[in-house]
């Protein structure tokens, strides 16, 4: 195996859900060197790609579908803030998560909307929703996996931001 195949092999295993961006930029290499070599180990089953929300995470094939789906969004400064905060509480109101983390509704619902759909929260039927983590014991054990990467954390705030310019204006 080539030394660059290594160092991506190495660093995905010591950063479970790293995206491809994020990879590129940690190991400094050229966008055609990442995909060649991420391409030869998802290919020899080596790693595990998880595509989530338009990004592509890699993972040691170790992890199930369930973990990488999470691990990705606990890679995500406000999917995990909306995980930690609800891990506390153990069940939770969305509009008591829009006022805690002064995001705007829509953020909130995209966000638990798509963290249910992946089986990390589920909704309440009745009024008033409130959500609760699905497997709240093996999310705390991934709680501690993951941190999102300053890059990240950047967008994320940026788009609050953009997020909060509309809905300022559309209220």
């Amino acid at each position: 195996m080539s030394t660059t195949r290594s160092r991506v092999q190495d660093h995905v295993q010591a950063t479970p859900g790293v995206h491809f961006n994020q990879l590129k930029r940690d190991l400094d290499l050229a966008t055609g060197q990442v995909q060649y070599h991420l391409n030869r180990l998802v290919d020899d089953d080596t790693l595990a790609v998880e595509r989530v929300c338009g990004r592509a995470h890699y993972f040691d094939p170790a992890f199930d579908a369930w973990e990488r789906r999470t691990l990705a969004f606990l890679r995500r400064e406000t999917a995990r803030e909306i995980i930690v905060r609800v891990h506390a509480a153990e069940t939770m109101r969305p509009s008591t998560l829009t006022e805690e983390l002064d995001l705007a509704r829509s953020t909130v619902a995209w966000h638990v909307s798509n963290l249910t759909e992946a089986d990390v929260l589920v909704k309440s039927t009745g009024r008033p929703t409130t959500v609760r983590l699905a497997h709240p014991e093996r999310t705390a054990e991934l709680l501690a996996t993951v941190s999102p990467s300053l890059p990240d954390r950047l967008v994320d705030r940026f788009v609050r931001t953009v997020d909060s310019l509309f809905e300022t204006t559309e209220d």
